[in-house]
């Protein structure tokens, strides 16, 4: 039986990026307070332009394109926000999500990962909600003779009418899938292998129309700034009436949508990604670190 090494310009294996996820959450949580603010209102901003992008590109959608693709279009450029926070470096708490793999391992205190997620959630709030109303003072909601208004409408509406037990499990299968996004980066090398690692995951959850606390502190508060401070010839552009999106208010984003949706992210991040892979790699590295005899080999045989 012939040993081959792994070439160090390969992607990295499954154990080598649970051990990176590991000491990634060791750095997140060691981070000064005020730059985990300042980072994490970055990630707010760039997730809620993602938002933007997808918000965007499917206004105006007539018959011609299918609901399906539709929503794939929105999909594959909402990736901008993702790849925004990857590359450029941003904390983001659905991603921050995969902390609990340092927290299990004894690297990171409860008191550390609590505080990472309390800062970050309150700086992601800030970042998106200030983007959505800087978008909403640009007046882009009038764009297209209306149609991004009605877009915006539409999609926020829609959040704010979730049931509450629907919008946890949408937030468990959206965040299942955005933390895998972000555990496949752990296995590149460049800023390409980063970006096409993220795209599929981040377009599926869009395009099967599953729910994102931090997308969503845009979504639906640019919706209540377009229902609550559009000019009433805007409303006559689109035929519509504020009264006919009686389902969007403040309360309906917090109670309906933002903390079910918050709930659900945190058990699909932690519990259905960054435990369960703790669980198959960590524990085993940690005894073979005790046990050299025991470690398990990285090479292909």
């Amino acid at each position: 039986m012939t040993t081959i090494t792994e070439p160090t310009f390969d992607a990295l294996l499954p154990p080598a990026m649970a051990a990176k996820a590991e000491q990634v959450g060791v750095n997140k949580a060691g981070l000064e307070i005020v730059n985990t603010f300042m980072l994490a209102v970055l990630a707010g901003a760039f997730i809620a332009l993602g938002a933007v992008f997808a918000t965007t590109v499917t206004a105006g959608a007539t018959g011609v394109l299918t609901y399906g693709v539709t929503r794939l279009l929105g999909g594959l450029v909402f990736c901008l926000g993702l790849i925004l926070v990857v590359v450029a470096g941003a904390e983001l708490f659905t991603g921050n999500n995969l902390i609990v793999m340092a927290w299990a391992s004894g690297k990171v205190t409860t008191a550390q990962l609590l505080r990472n997620w309390v800062i970050v959630y309150v700086g992601n709030f800030v970042g998106s909600i200030a983007t959505a109303l800087l978008i909403f003072l640009s007046g882009q909601y009038a764009f297209g003779s209306g149609a991004m208004g009605l877009n915006i409408l539409n999609i926020a509406n829609a959040k704010a009418s979730l049931g509450f037990v629907q919008a946890i499990v949408l937030g468990i299968l959206c965040n299942a899938l955005v933390c895998l996004a972000v555990w496949l980066t752990y296995s590149a090398r460049t800023t390409t292998d980063k970006i096409l690692a993220i795209i599929f995951p981040i377009s599926a959850f869009v395009a099967a129309g599953f729910e994102h606390s931090v997308a969503n502190m845009y979504f639906i508060p640019i919706g209540l700034f377009v229902k609550g401070g559009a000019p009433a010839d805007f409303w006559t552009q689109i035929g519509k009436t504020a009264a006919e999106y009686g389902n969007l208010t403040w309360q309906a984003f917090l109670i309906n949508n933002l903390i079910p949706v918050t709930i659900g992210n945190i058990i699909g991040g932690t519990v259905l990604v960054g435990i369960i892979y703790w669980r198959i790699y960590l524990p085993r590295r940690q005894d073979a670190s005790k046990n050299p005899q025991t470690q398990p080999s990285l090479s292909r045989s």
